[in-house]
């Protein structure tokens, strides 16, 4: 079938705001975003699959977190730094436990729009549109904030540029650099339960790189030593933004959405006759597919014949997010149909989705053990079914928030209104993060030694 960046467009488009004051407007916006410099470029999103093929068959693992869904209030290169500097933590932490690459994908840099569940919502009586993200209209409860207003698309092309230019000199600048391991994560772990996990950890990397060097191995030429390759990656929600953004790579002259490195279909927009599926099919990057309760093997097979007809490694992630109660009994019969059928996927875990829960005190929250409890069936029943743990995908921030419950640095339903700072769903602290990479790693640990 024929496709265009715009072929979506004659589908059903599920929550793609269609009350714009003014439709001429929002046309003239998404003409303006398709004349300005793509924000990544073919050559990195094909590296990314690449890598992520190397995912689909064990031999790397990828690490994919961020933010719920990004701010202009909160946008501030101490907030960039810090997520990403939690993200390689994570990483150091996982490649150590793991013994193999872990492919850096952030949430970040276009991660505004959200789905919701509802189109409207009422306080004290009054009814106003959703919130649906910055890039579309905003968080205040007043008319004139919810009405969707297409100059903010402008803005988050902006802040996604800029976020992306400081992103790029942290990984390629030095910053990121193995040798300052012990520098740029001390503060985040001091005082937590894992401080001296994680001090043995990097004492352990700063010797072997002193003895790499001690053997004539020169880390400052050795560029996974001093760099890292660092993808973003959003929900491809808002198609006028992500069409505009859709551009012909002159070497290969395919189509590649240069919003993002990788996007991902959620599982609200799923359906095989959709728009975002018709969209998504055309474009050469990495795509996400949201699992959830109820997707049935045939229906997901049904879309991997759509968005990866040849069946090539690295051109699909299915991330699973269930719910701890659920994922057994939801993942099992998928991982084991897409087995038996030979498709070449990255399988992922999305643990905090399934795991939303509301507090009494009208809080939406989630309890870390309910989220490492749905990482741990994932792992098994990966390995039940024939399949690799491929990689987590998780929301979180760099910010001291308490957002999500419990933790080895205790957070209570008491403390959630004391630094309670999401737009949307609440995010793991850096703490709660890093409790996370040493339980996938202790993991990795265990299945090596079951494996010899």
């Amino acid at each position: 079938m024929s496709w265009t960046p715009d072929s979506w467009r004659e589908k059903n488009a599920l929550h793609i705001p269609a009350d714009y004051p003014d439709p001429a407007a929002l046309q003239a916006v998404e003409s303006e975003l398709s004349s300005y410099p793509p924000l990544v470029f073919a050559g990195e999103a094909r590296t990314l699959r690449s890598s992520l093929a190397r995912v689909a068959r064990g031999e790397a693992f990828l690490l994919q977190g961020g933010d719920c869904a990004e701010s202009f209030k909160e946008f501030h290169p101490n907030n960039i730094r810090d997520t990403f500097r939690v993200l390689l933590q994570m990483a150091v932490v996982l490649t150590f436990g793991a013994a193999m690459p872990v492919i850096k994908v952030g949430r970040i840099a276009g991660q505004f729009a959200k789905p919701r569940s509802s189109p409207t919502e009422t306080v004290n009586g009054e009814t106003l549109p959703s919130y649906r993200g910055d890039n579309i209209n905003g968080m205040e409860f007043t008319t004139e904030a919810r009405l969707p207003d297409p100059q903010r698309l402008l803005k988050a092309y902006g802040q996604a540029a800029a976020t992306l230019n400081l992103i790029r000199a942290f990984a390629t600048g030095g910053y990121a650099d193995l040798r300052n391991v012990q520098k740029w994560n001390l503060e985040f772990v001091s005082g937590n339960p894992q401080e001296d996990r994680y001090r043995a950890l990097a004492d352990k990397i700063s010797e072997a790189i002193t003895f790499m060097e001690a053997c004539g191995v020169n880390g400052s030429s050795v560029r996974a030593i001093h760099e890292v390759d660092f993808y973003t990656s959003h929900e491809a929600l808002l198609l006028g933004f992500e069409s505009a953004l859709t551009r012909i790579d002159s070497t290969s002259g395919k189509w590649y959405d240069t919003s993002a490195h990788m996007v991902w279909i959620g599982d609200r927009t799923r359906q095989p006759d959709g728009a975002h599926v018709e969209f998504c099919r055309g474009i050469e990057n990495p795509i996400g597919l949201k699992c959830g309760p109820s997707l049935a093997p045939d229906e997901l097979l049904e879309l991997l014949d759509i968005l990866n007809p040849r069946n090539e490694a690295g051109r699909i992630v299915l991330i699973a997010r269930f719910g701890a109660e659920k994922a057994e009994a939801g993942l099992a019969p998928l991982v084991r149909r897409i087995v038996a059928e030979g498709r070449e996927v990255v399988w992922s875990c999305d643990p905090m989705h399934g795991n939303t829960i509301k507090t009494g005190g009208g809080y939406k929250t989630r309890r870390v053990d309910a989220i490492l409890s749905e990482v741990r069936t994932f792992f098994d029943v990966c390995r039940q079914e024939g399949a690799n743990p491929g990689g987590v995908h998780f929301e979180m921030t760099g910010q001291n928030v308490t957002e999500c419950l419990g933790g080895s640095r205790e957070v209570s339903e008491g403390d959630l209104s004391s630094r309670y700072h999401t737009h949307c769903d609440p995010r793991l602290n850096a703490s709660q993060a890093l409790d996370l990479a040493f339980i996938l790693a202790d993991r990795f640990k265990e299945i090596q030694k079951s494996t010899f």
